[in-house]
């Protein structure tokens, strides 16, 4: 499982996307209480709050709240996988490295992930993933779909600064006609 650098901020909220290696399965929706399992075994273990999630039949796009000082979704990551993978029957055919690393060959090896930088960008993703099922052809209305955190009652924007804009002061204007007087062209 690859992840980029990440840097430890005082909150960590990401986005994700996590896929089976095959997208045609269904395993995850079929599978469910096994997935249901798995989170909440890891996140007895190593705490996160989900603040929202919608479960494809292949893929899961979430939102992740780790407590302060942490970022290591990597290892829950790891661990969600693991425990979902040894829960569910042993069909798939797999490759002498799978077998050898102890791998199902389940999931794909990569997630992505894109960390949330203010109210907006989460307020955004929100709202990509209680659309995704309907994005998918799955069905007609975010409500529509039985795997969604479109469900609860609200969902509670966790607190994320917003980013500073940087701007140049406005210039002078007794500066400005000075130059402009004096032939100089002000700075942009």
């Amino acid at each position: 499982m690859s992840f980029s650098n990440q840097t430890l901020l005082p909150f960590s909220v990401t986005f994700f996307t996590a896929r089976l290696a095959n997208r045609d399965s269904m395993l995850l929706t079929d599978e469910i209480s096994a997935l249901r399992a798995a989170t909440r075994r890891t996140m007895l273990r190593y705490p996160f709050t989900i603040d929202a999630i919608a479960v494809l039949p292949s893929a899961i796009h979430t939102i992740w709240h780790l407590p302060p000082g942490d970022s290591n979704f990597a290892l829950r990551w790891r661990m969600l996988k693991t425990h979902f993978s040894k829960a569910i029957p042993d069909t798939l055919s797999r490759t002498p490295a799978q077998s050898r690393a102890r791998a199902k060959g389940i999931w794909q090896t990569s997630i992505w992930e894109h960390p949330i930088k203010c109210a907006r960008d989460f307020d955004t993703h929100v709202q990509m993933i209680h659309t995704s099922p309907v994005i998918a052809g799955l069905c007609k209305t975010p409500q529509d779909w039985a795997y969604s955190s479109v469900h609860r009652q609200s969902v509670i924007r966790p607190f994320v600064p917003e980013t500073p804009r940087i701007s140049r002061p406005a210039p002078n204007p007794i500066i400005a006609r000075t130059f402009h007087h004096e032939g100089f062209a002000p700075h942009p």
